[in-house]
């Protein structure tokens, strides 16, 4: 079965995410973070993309991305991925010991509306879901610490939001999603389905190729089968 089609339209707004190689850390200390962002930057000034929220996580990353051209979300990532293993091969000294990444990253298109609100607020919580901190905006790796702080810390990462930032953002951020909210968003996450109103999923499906990510994977179920067999007997 070949690779399912990858939206990466101008100006559309997705949720990139991608792990280390069987869920290894890919960022093992405080100067791997750091070195990542300067990476991310160096990638920002070669490639049509913008950053508008992301988060560095010990064993993967998520992003929320808007590229100004088409594919400009594909080659940015592709040439991140590819930099950040080399430089943490030579770092390490570990070349030639097996991929830092488990493969390619998912992604998903979104609607740019609550939906955007819900997936930024799922990114910028990431490390506060894991306990890795006491409040969200406490992890240093991620755009809501960057947006809190006065001046935007070097390198600068982020763009302006498409729509207005939503009042009290950071106690939002703070709050745990609904089961709701992380059932639909993980199921965009694995299928790589666009999120957002009902309407405007079957529309960007239908516009961007993606009618099939919004199917269940897998064999029929045996019900389908039996119909499936009755129907060749009839």
């Amino acid at each position: 079965m070949g690779r399912p089609k990858r939206a990466d339209e101008a100006g559309g707004i997705y949720h990139a995410l991608n792990r280390g190689n069987a869920r290894a850390d890919i960022f093992h200390k405080p100067e791997d973070y750091d070195a990542f962002e300067r990476i991310l930057a160096d990638g920002l000034s070669l490639y049509p993309c913008q950053i508008l929220a992301y988060q560095l996580m010990p064993n993967h990353w998520h992003f929320v991305l808007s590229p100004t051209q088409d594919g400009g979300m594909s080659n940015f990532l592709r040439w991140v991925s590819l930099t950040h293993t080399m430089r943490l091969h030579a770092h390490y000294g570990s070349a030639g010991e097996g991929h830092i990444y488990q493969g390619r990253f998912k992604s998903f298109p979104m609607q740019d509306d609550e939906h955007f609100f819900t997936v930024c607020r799922y990114v910028e919580r990431n490390a506060l879901r894991a306990n890795l901190v006491d409040r969200a905006e406490d992890w240093k790796w991620g755009s809501l610490a960057r947006w809190l702080a006065k001046r935007e810390p070097e390198p600068k990462l982020l763009s302006p939001w498409p729509i207005a930032r939503l009042p009290n953002w950071s106690q939002r951020v703070n709050e745990p999603l609904t089961e709701d909210e992380l059932k639909a968003i993980r199921w965009s996450v694995r299928r790589g389905s666009p999120y957002g109103d009902e309407t405007w999923v079957e529309s960007i499906a239908r516009r961007l190729d993606l009618e099939s990510t919004l199917r269940p994977r897998g064999r029929p179920r045996k019900k389908q089968l039996a119909k499936q067999k009755a129907e060749k007997e009839s």
